[in-house]
């Protein structure tokens, strides 16, 4: 296994290659990868919310400047 010490010592480009080598493995075989319990409560209410006319959408734009950061 890969020790953490060799993660540091990688390019940041590195650490992107090997990241989507490891994204890439695992989305070969999504059942072998738990969705956690409480996901499934969340996507729920959300449904729910949306069902009753209170689902809050967002642009791609809008989406992206808040997981920036940038956006309320």
């Amino acid at each position: 296994m890969i020790e953490a010490a060799e993660i540091e010592r990688m390019s940041v480009l590195e650490r992107i290659e090997t990241m989507e080598l490891l994204w890439a493995s695992l989305s070969r075989s999504p059942d072998a990868v738990p969705s956690p319990d409480w996901h499934e409560e969340v996507l729920a209410n959300r449904l729910e919310k949306v069902d009753h006319g209170g689902g809050e959408f967002l642009t791609l734009e809008e989406a992206r400047a808040r997981l920036l950061g940038r956006g309320t």
